[in-house]
């Protein structure tokens, strides 16, 4: 039994930072019915290509983007913009202990599915509400999506070339990262919640905002401007407080070069060919490389491209400095530790077969990760879940289904 099998979730989110946090209480145990809209469904099952293919290699329903964060969940179609599916939705939270809703500020109102409408009915729910922005404050009723708030939140002034450089410029980062981050700090505030509830008796309203964690994970970044009244400016690579830290080419490619503390710099200049660096004024310490980055970065460059990366990754790891490749993901996932960690498993579909996954990263010993199900298809479970949760019959069912609310 997984670490929360004993809750159930109602989630009422779609595309990425409300299903991650779904996804992430599926995995951990809990029974989490995800409610769609008829017909379409989430709005990146549509978001393709890639789809999910057969055996046969044609394309399914499915696409990837939909897979990536909806596993182990339950899809139930209801149409709550009618009386009778918003009825469906008030009773299903009734016997939820958690909902996830990422709609616009004050969008479930009108349909009696707000906080406070849900709370008068079932006070020990815990209701989690993300949007772009939060509940209050001047942006309050904006829409807000990842790749806008990465910008205004300040991550891509700290991404991309330096000025001056070839290619210079703002630069997203590669996945939907203040999403994925939204959903990761609405899963601990979720947590959290059901600690309070342990203890007090009731639930509460989460107020969970994509800008709100984009800044708070500006992290380091954030205290060098909040300390000195400077904004750090976008380095490509390199790191803003540690030197060497960054790409480096080499014969065939280029290598990461990670190097944490003075000590480890002076076995990197060994192992390149140039321990005269470690007793350098100029690069002796961290501080003395920071200020003399020009300097140093340039030199080493001139040492890596002579050998390979495979070759600069051995001779370094051996001395405990710490470097790696960068690697394309059908590397990533040919990696011997990616391998030996099982980051990559296959779970049976209805249309496809099997669905290829990632793990998740969560390894607990008592009450481990389970992969329950594949994510589901659009409204597959909408029938066992009225039947099962709501005591709803055949009839019931097919009348609902006449009418168009599910």
């Amino acid at each position: 039994m997984g670490a929360l099998s004993d809750l159930r979730v109602l989630d009422l989110s779609r595309v990425l930072a409300g299903p991650w946090a779904g996804q992430i209480l599926a995995d951990l145990g809990a029974e989490v019915i995800k409610v769609e809209r008829p017909v379409s469904g989430d709005d990146t099952r549509a978001w393709g290509p890639p789809f999910l293919r057969d055996a046969a290699g044609h394309n399914t329903s499915e696409a990837a983007y939909y897979l990536a964060a909806n596993r182990n969940k339950q899809s139930v179609t209801i149409d709550f913009t009618r009386p009778e599916g918003q009825e469906l939705v008030r009773a299903l939270a009734l016997r939820s202990d958690i909902l996830i809703e990422n709609y616009k500020v004050g969008g479930l109102a009108a349909y009696g599915l707000d906080y406070a409408s849900l709370k008068a009915i079932n006070p020990r729910l815990i209701y989690c509400s993300i949007t772009g922005f939060g509940q209050t404050g001047p942006y309050a009723g904006r829409p807000g999506y990842d790749f806008m708030v990465q910008g205004l939140g300040g991550l891509m002034s700290l991404t991309g070339r330096a000025d001056g450089e070839d290619g210079a410029g703002p630069a997203k980062v590669g996945v939907a990262l203040t999403d994925i981050l939204t959903g990761l700090y609405a899963t601990v505030a979720v947590l959290a919640a059901l600690a309070h509830r342990e203890r007090e008796g009731c639930g509460q309203h989460i107020d969970m905002a994509l800008l709100d964690v984009q800044v708070a994970c500006l992290a380091n970044q954030a205290m060098n401007y909040l300390t000195t009244g400077v904004a750090p400016q976008r380095l490509g690579n390199a790191h803003p407080n540690i030197v060497p830290y960054q790409d480096f080419p080499t014969a065939d490619g280029d290598f990461i070069l990670t190097v944490g503390n003075d000590a480890q710099f002076a076995k990197f200049a060994a192992v390149a060919g140039q321990p005269g660096w470690a007793s350098d004024p100029r690069f002796a310490t961290n501080r003395q490389r920071v200020a003399n980055r020009a300097v140093l970065i340039p030199l080493i460059r001139q040492v890596t491209v002579f050998r390979t990366t495979n070759e600069w990754v051995a001779a370094l790891e051996t001395v405990g400095v710490p470097c790696g490749p960068i690697n394309d993901l059908s590397q990533v996932f040919e990696d011997p530790q990616v391998l030996a960690r099982g980051l990559a498993l296959t779970l049976p579909h209805a249309q496809a077969g099997e669905v290829p996954m990632v793990a998740s990263p969560i390894r607990l010993s008592a009450s481990p990760v389970e992969y329950r199900r594949a994510p589901p298809l659009l409204g597959e479970h909408t029938r066992a879940v009225l039947q099962g949760v709501l005591g709803y019959g055949d009839a019931d069912c097919d009348r609902f289904e006449a009418a168009g609310v599910i």
